[in-house]
């Protein structure tokens, strides 16, 4: 996946084998950001921005493979939130600490990384550090008032 000029929904998914739905428009560009995202019940956060979370010194890092890593899939076996990246750009770990308990985990890209997801279609990821994290919402629930992740 060449990630130097912008790339569309259909490049994307050419490149990874990775499937959208028909909705989607496949000609749009994908917008890479350097900040704050979020893909459905996901958020992207520059990893800079969170004082309270940590790498551990000694973390296992995993390359992200050409297939991608699957992050989190939606509520009751539903789609995946899939990160992909070319070979040798990105690598991924689960190891991070965080004392809201919401990070799945940690990405370092030195190139473009992209999440792909079949109803969200694509956002991609600037260069540098992120959390992923689960996005939660305040719900009242049984009479009580607290927090829920949000399930797409």
């Amino acid at each position: 996946m060449t990630t130097s000029a912008a790339v569309t929904l259909a490049d994307l998914t050419a490149r990874t084998g990775l499937d959208v739905l028909a909705h989607l428009e496949r000609e749009v560009t994908i917008p890479v950001v350097a900040g704050l995202q979020a893909q459905g019940d996901l958020i992207v956060v520059p990893l800079a921005l969170l004082d309270d979370v940590t790498v551990p010194p000694h973390t296992r890092w995993t390359a992200v493979p050409a297939g991608g890593v699957e992050l989190l899939r939606g509520a009751a076996g539903g789609n995946p939130h899939t990160l992909v990246a070319d070979p040798g750009t990105c690598r991924w770990s689960r190891r991070v600490n965080d004392p809201q308990r919401l990070a799945l985990g940690v990405l370092d890209a030195t190139a473009v990384a992209y999440l792909i997801h079949p109803e969200h279609g694509g956002t991609g990821i600037a260069p540098g550090a992120y959390v992923i994290r689960r996005q939660r919402e305040r719900s009242e629930s049984t009479g009580r008032l607290g927090n829920r992740f949000i399930a797409d």
